[in-house]
Formats: C-alpha cells, structure tokens, sequence
C-alpha cells in the first residue's frame, strides 16, 4: 500500500489531468488519508431545462471528492453506490465545496459522508457513498 505525501501529490497531479474534471471546472484543492475537499463554479454551460444547475454538475463534483478520499491511501477503490440528496439550488456564477470523509472502512469496503456547500456554508447537497477495495495498489 503506497502511503504519504508523494503518493497524496501524484494522486492530486492525476485528479488534475481528468479532462471531465476539467470540463466541469473542478479544482481538488486537499486530499489526506480518508478526506478530500474540491470545488467548482457554477456555470451558465451547467443549467438544466429549468435554467437551474443540472445535478450532473453536483453529482461530478461530489463523486470527485468521493474517489480522491477513498482512493487516498495508495489502493484501488470503486464506487460501489452514491446515494444523493439535493436539499438547494446552487446559483449561478457561486462556488461550490464539497468535503469527503471517509466514517466507516474495512479491508474491502469504505463508506463516505459527502457535503456540497455553497459559499455561505449552506448545505447544497448531501451524499452516502460506499466504495469497493480491490486490494491492489495503485501504479502511480
């Protein structure tokens, strides 16, 4: 299991490189063992039917933290199920934060809290995700 800053950084460097990361604007700004924290703008390019933020646009955000924390200590996770709540609308042009903490982890199984948070602190979003370790590390 690869562990410590170097691996921290390299799994930040790649999470940069993603290009759905880069389409959607999405900055991973801290990763730790069990934790990452992202954000986003919210675009015009984002809206939905209705002219709100489509929930792709929240979903991509949080499942970007998501994978960051539980990919975080050096071993291959996949998301196994992300159950979602939107509680508010985000608008247009606000930042978005989301927090991923791992609250739960076993040798094959970590379950994560996740928060998007609007630049007030309010609640955006909420989300229970559970993901699957596949016991090998990872090749960065």
């Amino acid at each position: 299991m690869k562990e410590g800053k170097e691996f921290l950084e390299k799994l930040r460097q790649r999470a940069a490189a993603q290009k759905i990361a880069e389409r959607f604007g999405i900055v991973l700004e801290e990763v730790d063992a069990g934790y990452a924290k992202a954000s986003m703008v919210c675009r015009e390019d984002m809206n939905n039917i209705m002219g709100m933020i489509h929930g792709t646009a929240l979903f991509a955000l949080m499942d970007e933290v998501f994978q960051a924390a539980v990919n975080s200590h050096g071993t291959v996770a996949v998301a196994l199920n992300m159950s979602l709540t939107f509680h508010q609308a985000p608008k247009l042009g606000e930042r978005l934060t989301a927090t991923a903490r791992e609250i739960h982890t076993s040798r094959r199984l970590a379950t994560c809290h996740i928060e998007a948070t609007d630049a007030s602190g309010a609640l955006v979003a909420s989300c229970q995700a559970l993901a699957y370790r596949k016991g090998q590390p990872h090749e960065f």
